[in-house]
């Protein structure tokens, strides 16, 4: 990849050429689809220079793919829509900082050169954590949340953090628990889901039950992908819809939505991952994802357990009231 002043450019190698452009880009970038076809409309994206027809077109035959970030706002705008922003500390110490990250920002930008996010806030606040983390644009960053989630989050403010956080969010010694939102009745009062996710054709990641891949009638339904482990509790059932509580045992891309979708139950609020049977035009409307980390606990550099907490934001709440 090469990189002038306020653009990216992708090679397009030969094994890439049959592609879609969304989904080239969804896999060079890291980021969603969504998104991706956002920056093409918004014609951020390019083909050899050319404007694509659509966000479907196939690079048959193109060889870079060029993405320009948007730099309309100046700086001095851009530090002043930040402090609009408030940003609710929950822990601070000399080596990390723990926050409610709310919904509707980006814990850090991309590709597409966005400022108004959790990182950008942070840095202005605890400018030592710039030089922090594997990445500029990533400082402090161990995990990230879902943009339209929200709840706990721990960023570190020394080297010696990041390295010891980084390591327990590997060793998946990190506590998550998350109150989430599901459309239909969950069954079962508590469960493990250990389907495996990978990245579909279409950029959005994908998880299928477990099958026996030693069967010979099994081979074209195999799927490869990364281990992945989200264990639930009910803690209520209302008519159409049921809360859990959901601890992730790994940390994958989408991990609880793409899980519960897999189970027939997705998260409510999620336009990604989808069934609209399920969604009835008399539901309230959710500007968001029903996604909210709501308990994280980790070990200090002084061997000690934390633990932090934050209840569902009060628009949730709300929509929880509304529900029979």
């Amino acid at each position: 990849m090469k990189n002038s002043k306020n653009t990216q450019v992708y090679p397009v190698l030969e094994e890439s050429r049959h592609e879609r452009l969304d989904v080239f880009l969804v896999e060079q970038m890291a980021i969603s689809r969504s998104q991706i076809q956002k920056m093409i409309t918004l014609g951020q994206v390019t083909i050899d220079g050319k404007i694509p027809k659509k966000a479907g077109e196939r690079l048959t035959s193109a060889k870079n793919v060029e993405v320009e970030a948007l730099t309309e706002k100046s700086e001095a705008n851009k530090k002043t829509d930040r402090k609009k922003m408030k940003l609710e500390i929950l822990g601070e110490s000399k080596d990390y900082i723990v926050v409610n990250k709310p919904a509707g920002i980006l814990v850090h930008p991309t590709q597409a050169g966005e400022t108004d996010t959790l990182a950008n806030i942070l840095v202005e606040k605890y400018p030592e954590i710039k030089q922090i983390g594997d990445s500029e644009v990533r400082p402090g960053i161990v995990h990230r949340l879902d943009k339209d989630a929200s709840g706990v989050l721990v960023v570190a403010r020394t080297a010696k953090s990041f390295a010891s956080l980084k390591k327990q969010f590997q060793d998946r010694s990190v506590d998550k628990i998350y109150s989430v939102l599901v459309y239909g009745d969950v069954t079962r009062d508590h469960d493990i889901i250990d389907f495996e996710i990978d990245r579909g054709d279409d950029g959005r990641m994908v998880s299928r039950p477990k099958i026996d891949k030693m069967k010979l009638r099994n081979i074209s339904k195999i799927q490869d992908g990364k281990e992945a482990v989200s264990e639930y509790w009910v803690e209520k059932r209302y008519k159409r819809f049921t809360l859990l509580k959901v601890k992730i045992h790994t940390g994958r891309t989408h991990q609880i939505r793409v899980h519960m979708f897999a189970i027939g139950h997705p998260v409510v609020g999620d336009r990604l991952y989808i069934n609209k049977k399920l969604v009835k035009k008399s539901d309230q409307e959710l500007k968001r994802l029903f996604l909210h980390a709501k308990h994280l606990e980790f070990t200090d550099l002084q061997g000690e357990r934390v633990s932090f907490d934050k209840n569902i934001p009060v628009e949730l709440k709300n929509y929880l009231k509304g529900l029979t």
